[in-house]
Order: C-alpha cells, then sequence, then structure tokens
C-alpha cells in the first residue's frame, strides 16, 4: 500500500496523542531538553537505533542539552504520513524512558 499524505485535519488529531510535538513547514517536530550534555546525545543514539529499525529518518539537531526533531516524509514530496507518526510514537516513548 502506497503512502499517502495525511489531511490538515488527520494531522491535528494525531498531534493531540503526541504532546510537545508541532506541525509547521510541512514537518513534524519537537524538542527535548535534558540536565547534560550524555543524555542528549544518548537519545540521538537511540532515535538513530529506532530510524534505521523503521526504515525510516528525521532530521536531528544536537545541542549541549537539547535534541530537536522535524520528521516529513521525502517520497511524498516532503509532506506528513503516518509513516511520520509512527516514528514520532517510537521517538516519544524513548525520550520518556531517557
Amino acid at each position: 500500500m502506497a503512502v499517502e499524505p495525511l489531511a490538515r485535519t488527520e494531522i491535528d488529531e494525531r498531534l493531540e496523542r503526541l504532546p510537545g510535538w508541532s506541525f509547521a513547514d510541512d514537518r513534524l517536530s519537537c524538542t527535548y531538553a535534558f540536565h547534560g550534555h550524555p543524555q542528549a546525545a544518548a537519545l540521538v543514539a537511540e532515535i538513530a537505533r529506532i530510524q534505521d529499525e523503521l526504515g525510516h529518518h528525521s532530521d536531528l539537531t544536537l545541542g549541549y542539552n537539547k535534541v530537536t526533531v522535524t520528521v516529513n516524509t521525502h517520497s511524498v514530496g516532503g509532506k506528513v504520513t503516518e509513516l511520520d507518526f509512527g516514528l514520532a510514537r517510537r521517538i516519544e516513548a524513548a525520550a520518556s524512558n531517557s
């Protein structure tokens, strides 16, 4: 089954179940803050593992104590799809265990 872009109403409905995540410029995004760099870097490593498992990758920005994740699906013209929400849910679970 082909992946299709989600309508804005579908995106908004799914975002209600992902506190801290937002939608702008055809991307989902979230920033996680930690007490220090090792914790932030550990989350980046876990996100990389999850992304390889799913075969779907986000853009990650690592700061001293922050990780910013932005994601969309390039194969549908850079729009948001269910693949992005699946990845976001997995990232959210990983971040809550950090």
